[in-house]
C-alpha cells in the first residue's frame, strides 16, 4: 500500500503518559455507546517509525522543519511484513489458502540447531564491538534532549518490593534475551544479561508465581521480525538459570515455532497453568521479505495443564491463518493468536483471554465464551485486529478495561470498560470519542495504525481507577506547526478511563520512544518497555497545561492540549545504559577499516570505530543499510525504511545528512521495508539500490553544495524546483524490471532484495529478487544506465525463495555463493527446488552446497574466498564450514541470537556480525 502524506519523511516522535482527573459529568457529552454487533473495520495501514531530528522545543521544531516536502510516510506496512504491501502489485492474495499438510515437524526443524553444538572452522570466536551505552545526541531526539536507548523490549517483571537500595527487575527483549537489574530505581541501573539455559533470545512473556519465574520464548508482537520461540522455561534463582518445561500435546509441541505471549499460574490450583500462543516467524534478514512461520507449528490458541506441565491440552483454538506454500511469506498473520490471559481478581474460577481478531473470551466451568466480539475472525482484518485488556477488583466486583483495534469510533481503536465482568452478559461501555472537545478523544485511535504491533493496557495494583494505555506515537499531532499534544505514545487516566493525560515528555522535556509494548510498576515508579528499551516515570505528575498557550492552537485543539498536559510526569528517565539489546539490520565498514556504520530497527544508524570505541546514533528512525564511499570514507550513506536514503559529506555529523532518494520515492515501484542499498566497493560516488529495477547514482546523489542547500534534513529548503537525488534505473523500462514478465513467467513479482558488486572490476554485479530470480551484469558501470544488460542465471534447480545474500568470488566474478531464507518444507509442498546455500555460475550451473545444515532459513552469507571458508547467518548464530566439507559448525562467542548481516574485512581478515538483539560483534579469522 502506498500512501503519499504531506509531512516530514522521517522525524521521530517520543511518547509518554500523563494523568488527568476529570469528573464523570465532564464525560457527559453524549450517551455512552455500547458494543455494536457488527463492528466497523479498522484502518489497514501501518504508521512510520519516526526518524529523530531534535530542536530545543517542539514548537520551534514544528515551525522551522515542518512540511518541507511531500513524501511517503506510510509507503510500506510498518512492522507487519517487512515492506510487503497489503494491496498493489506485491500483494499475496489473501484468500489463497489451499495449503496441504506440512511434511516436517517442529522436532525435525529443531534438529537443524544441532550444528550449533559443533565448533566451527576458521574463526577464533566472536567478541562484542558495540555500541556500548546507546547514546543519542539531542539533535537526534525530537525534544532536543540527549537520551540513551536499547533495543525492542517486550516483557517486564519486577521481583518483589522495590526501594532505592534494592529493586529487582527482569526485562525480556525481542531478540537480545533476558536482562536483570537489582537497582531499577537508581539514576543509572546496572544491567546484566541472564537466562542461562534459554534456547532462544526472543522473549515473549514473564510471570512470577510461588517464587518461580516462568519465561515464554517467541516475540508475540505483530511484526515480520517477531522471532518464533523454542519453548516454555522456569527459573528458581530470579532468572539466572532456566530449565525447559515440556509443552507436548497429542499433536506435538505447541510452544515450538510460536510465541508464548502469556502465562498464568492458577492461584487456587498451582498445578493448573494456562499458556497462550501467537504467530511468530524465522528467516528475516538485513533486507526484509523472507520470513516464514516454522512449518508444522501447532495451532495458535490456549493450552492448559493440570499437572504442572506433565501433560497439556488445547482448550481453545479459534480458526487462524494457514501458511501458503507457494507464497512469498506464507501469508499467515495474527488471527487466532492469544495476546493475554488473566485470572479474575475476585473469582479464582474465572479466566479471561484476548484473542487477535476475535475479542475477549471468559472461561467458567471449563468453557470459553466470547463476551466481547471484535472482528469475529474476519480474515480481512487479520493484519490489524487486536484486543488487549486488564481486569481489576473494584467495589467487590471485577472491572475490565479493554482496548480493541477495530471497534472504536469510525472503526478505529477504542477503549471500553465494564464494571461487572462476572455478569452473565457483561455490558461494555465505549469510553472513546472522535470529538476533540470530549475527554474521550484521548483514547480514540490510541494505538493509531499499529495496534497489532503495540497497544498495552495496564492498571497499577490497588488503583482500579487508574489505567494506562499506549501504542504508536501520534505523529500527526507532534509534526504540526501547532501541536495539540506531546505525542500520546503512553497516556494515563485517573478517572477510570474517562479522560487521559499525555506521558510523552516530562518537565525537563525528556521524551519517550515511539512504539510501546509493556507497562509495569516498581514501587511508585512506572516502567515502560518500547522499541527504544526501558523508560521510568517517577516523581509524580504536575500541571504543564500553560505550555499550550504558546502553541497558537485552534479552540478545540487548545481544549485537547490543556487536558493532555494537565498532569505530565515530573521525571521521565531512559534507563538503558548497559542494556545492550539493539537490533541491527546490517553493518558496513569504511575502506580504511577504521569505522563502522550500522542500521538498527527503530533506532537509527549508528557510527562507531571498529574496536568498539565511542559511538553515537548519528541519525534516527528505522535504520537499514549503510555504507561508505569507496575513495573517501568521510562520505557516508544511510537508509531509513523503504527506498529512503541520505548522504553525509561530513562523516557522521548528525546535522550533515542530505536526502537523495526522491527519484526512488517518486517511481512508485515496489520495495522492501529495508532496501538493498549498496555502496560500490571500487567506484567512488556510486550507489546502487533495488526496487523493481536496480537504481544507480554516480555522484553521491548530487553535488554537495546543492544537496546541502536544498535537501539537508535540518536546514534544506526543499525547493519544488529541485529534485533531491539523481538515482536512475538501470536496464531500461522493460529489461530493467527484474521482477517483470520480460524475464519469464516464473518467480516473478515483488522486488530486488540482494545486490553484490565485484571488488575486482568496475562492471560485474549480481542481483537477486524476493522470489528467487538471480541476474548478473558485466556493465553495471555503463555511462548510459539504460544500456546496462542483465542476464538471468537461476533455473528450476534453484529455489523459488527469498535470496538473503550473494558473495562474489574476487578471483572469478562469474562465480557466487547464494543463501536462501525460508523453509524446504514449504518448497516441497509447492513443488519447487529446495536448499539453503548454492554455488552458482553465470552460465546457469547451480550446485546445492547446503550440506548438513538442516531445514532452517539462512539470513546472510559471507565467503572467505582466500581460505575457502563459508560463513552463514541464521536465527541462532553464525555457522562456518571449511573447503568442500558438508558439515557446519558454530563460530563460538556469540550468544544465541539472530544474525541478519555479515560483513568481511579483507585487510584484517575479520568478519562483523549484525545481530538482531545484541549489537555488533566481530571475529578474527
Amino acid at each position: 500500500m502506498s500512501f503519499r502524506t504531506t509531512s516530514l519523511r522521517g522525524r521521530v516522535a517520543i511518547a509518554a503518559v500523563t494523568a488527568l482527573s476529570t469528573t464523570a459529568a465532564a464525560f457527559a457529552g453524549g450517551a455512552p455507546t455500547t458494543l455494536s454487533a457488527a463492528p466497523s473495520q479498522a484502518a489497514t495501514h501501518r504508521g512510520m517509525q519516526g526518524l529523530g531530528l531534535g530542536e530545543p522545543t517542539l514548537a520551534q521544531f514544528a515551525s522551522t522543519h515542518l512540511n518541507r516536502r511531500s513524501t511517503a510516510i506510510v509507503n510500506q506496512r510498518e512492522k507487519l511484513n517487512g515492506g510487503e504491501s497489503p494491496i498493489g502489485q506485491s500483494q499475496e492474495q489473501y484468500d489463497n489458502r489451499a495449503y496441504p499438510a506440512t511434511d516436517i515437524s517442529p522436532a525435525q526443524v529443531a534438529t537443524a540447531r544441532a550444528a550449533f553444538a559443533r565448533h566451527g572452522r576458521g574463526a577464533k570466536g566472536f567478541t562484542a564491538v558495540g555500541p556500548d551505552g546507546g547514546e543519542v545526541p539531542g539533535l537526534v531526539t525530537y525534544t532536543g534532549q540527549p537520551s540513551n536507548v536499547s533495543g525492542r523490549s517486550t516483557a517486564l517483571l519486577p521481583l518483589g518490593d522495590c526501594s532505592l537500595r534494592r529493586c529487582l527487575v527482569l526485562v525480556g527483549t525481542a531478540g537480545g534475551g533476558l536482562w536483570r537489574t537489582t537497582d531499577a530505581l537508581a539514576n543509572s541501573p546496572t544491567w546484566t544479561p541472564v537466562g542461562s539455559g534459554l534456547t532462544s533470545n526472543a522473549i515473549g512473556s514473564l510471570t512470577l508465581a510461588g517464587g518461580v519465574v516462568y519465561a515464554g520464548t517467541g516475540e508475540p508482537n505483530g511484526s515480520s521480525d517477531s522471532e518464533a520461540g523454542t519453548g516454555l522455561f522456569s527459573s528458581t534463582d530470579n532468572g539466572s538459570t532456566f530449565t525447559r518445561i515440556s509443552t507436548t500435546t497429542n499433536a506435538g509441541e505447541f510452544a515450538v515455532g510460536r510465541s508464548l505471549d502469556t502465562i498464568v499460574i492458577d492461584r487456587a490450583q498451582p498445578a493448573h497453568w494456562l499458556v497462550g500462543t501467537a504467530v511468530a516467524r524465522h528467516g528475516s534478514s538485513a533486507v526484509n521479505g523472507g520470513r516464514f512461520t516454522p512449518p508444522g507449528a501447532a495451532p495458535v490458541g490456549i493450552y492448559e495443564t493440570i499437572n504442572s506441565g506433565k501433560t497439556w491440552t488445547a482448550t481453545h483454538n479459534d480458526p487462524s491463518d494457514t501458511p501458503t506454500g507457494g507464497s512469498a511469506n506464507g501469508g499467515d498473520y495474527f488471527r487466532g493468536g492469544v495476546s493475554r490471559i488473566q485470572q479474575d481478581p475476585t473469582d479464582a474460577g474465572t479466566f479471561y483471554a484476548s484473542v487477535f481478531d476475535y475479542g475477549l473470551f471468559r472461561k467458567t466451568a471449563d468453557t470459553w465464551t466470547n463476551v466481547f466480539a471484535s472482528s469475529a475472525g474476519d480474515p480481512a482484518q487479520s493484519l490489524a485486529a487486536r484486543t488487549e485488556f486488564i481486569a481489576v477488583p473494584k467495589a467487590n466486583k471485577t472491572r475490565i478495561y479493554l482496548g480493541d483495534a477495530t471497534t472504536g469510533p469510525e472503526g478505529k481503536a477504542g477503549l471500553w470498560r465494564t464494571d461487572d465482568a462476572l455478569a452473565e452478559t457483561p455490558l461494555f461501555t465505549l469510553l472513546s470519542s472522535a470529538d476533540k472537545k470530549q475527554p474521550g478523544y484521548a483514547s480514540y485511535n490510541f494505538c493509531s495504525a499499529q495496534c497489532s504491533y503495540d497497544m498495552p493496557v495496564s492498571s497499577p495494583p490497588g488503583q482500579p481507577d487508574v489505567v494506562f494505555i499506549g501504542g504508536q506515537m501520534q505523529y500527526d499531532e507532534i509534526f504540526s506547526a501547532h501541536p495539540p499534544t506531546n505525542g500520546r505514545a503512553v497516556q494515563r487516566s485517573s478517572d477510570a478511563g474517562l479522560s487521559f493525560t499525555d506521558m510523552t515528555n516530562d518537565t525537563a522535556n525528556n521524551g519517550l520512544h515511539p512504539d510501546q509494548h509493556a507497562i509495569a510498576y516498581a514501587g511508585d515508579a512506572v516502567l515502560l518497555a518500547s522499541d527504544g528499551g526501558i523508560n521510568r516515570l517517577s516523581g509524580g505528575f504536575t500541571d504543564h497545561s500553560a505550555d499550550c498557550t504558546s502553541r497558537a492552537l485552534a479552540p478545540e485543539n487548545l481544549i485537547l492540549c490543556r487536558r493532555s498536559l494537565s498532569a505530565i510526569p515530573v521525571a521521565n528517565t531512559a534507563i538503558n545504559k548497559g542494556l545492550q539489546s539493539l537490533q541491527f539490520q546490517s553493518v558496513s565498514l569504511s575502506s580504511d577499516g577504521k569505522n563502522l556504520l550500522a542500521g538498527a530497527q527503530d533506532n537509527g544508524t549508528w557510527s562507531f570505530d571498529r574496536r568498539g570505541g565511542s559511538s553515537l546514533e548519528s541519525v534516527g528512525g528505522d535504520g537499514g543499510q549503510s555504507g561508505f564511499d569507496a575513495t573517501d570514507s568521510s562520505i557516508r550513506y544511510h537508509s531509513y525504511y523503504g527506498a529512503t536514503h541520505d548522504v553525509n559529506f561530513a562523516g557522521s555529523d548528525p546535522a550533515g545528512w542530505d536526502y537523495i532518494s526522491q527519484p526512488l520515492s517518486d517511481s512508485g515501484e515496489a520495495a522492501s521495508f529495508y532496501t538493498p542499498l549498496v555502496a560500490d566497493p571500487v567506484v567512488g560516488g556510486t550507489l546502487f539500490d533495488g526496487l523493481q529495477h536496480v537504481w544507480r547514482t554516480t555522484d553521491n546523489g548530487g553535488s554537495r553544495a546543492t544537496l546541502d542547500k536544498h535537501c539537508n534534513e535540518l536546514t534544506g529548503d526543499f525547493s519544488a524546483d529541485y529534485t533531491c537525488g539523481d538515482f536512475r534505473p538501470l536496464g531500461g523500462s522493460i529489461g530493467g524490471d527484474l521482477t517483470g514478465p520480460a524475464y519469464g513467467s516464473d518467480k516473478g513479482g515483488s522486488y530486488v532484495v540482494a545486490i553484490s558488486r565485484s571488488t575486482t572490476d568496475h562492471g560485474t554485479m549480481w542481483v537477486a529478487t524476493r522470489r528467487g530470480r538471480i541476474f548478473v551484469t558485466h556493465n553495471a558501470d555503463a555511462v548510459n544506465p539504460t544500456s546496462v544488460a542483465f542476464a538471468r542465471v537461476d533455473s528450476a534447480a534453484t529455489p523459488e525463495r527469498f535470496v538473503s545474500g550473494l558473495s562474489i568470488d574476487p578471483a572469478d566474478a562469474n562465480h557466487v555463493v547464494a543463501s536462501y531464507s525460508g523453509y524446504d518444507a514449504y518448497a516441497r509442498t509447492a513443488g519447487t527446488a529446495t536448499g539453503h546455500v548454492f554455488d552458482l555460475r553465470s552460465d546457469g550451473a547451480a550446485t546445492d552446497v547446503t550440506g548438513d545444515l538442516g531445514d532452517q532459513p539462512v539470513t546472510s552469507v559471507l565467503v572467505d574466498w582466500a581460505h575457502s571458508t563459508t560463513y552463514i547467518g541464521t536465527d541462532f548464530g553464525v555457522l562456518g564450514r571449511g573447503g568442500s566439507s558438508t558439515t557446519w559448525g558454530s563460530v563460538p562467542g556469540l550468544p544465541v541470537v539472530s544474525v541478519y548481516g555479515l560483513t568481511y574485512d579483507a585487510k584484517s581478515r575479520s568478519i562483523y556480525a549484525a545481530t538482531h538483539g545484541r549489537g555488533i560483534w566481530a571475529a578474527k579469522l
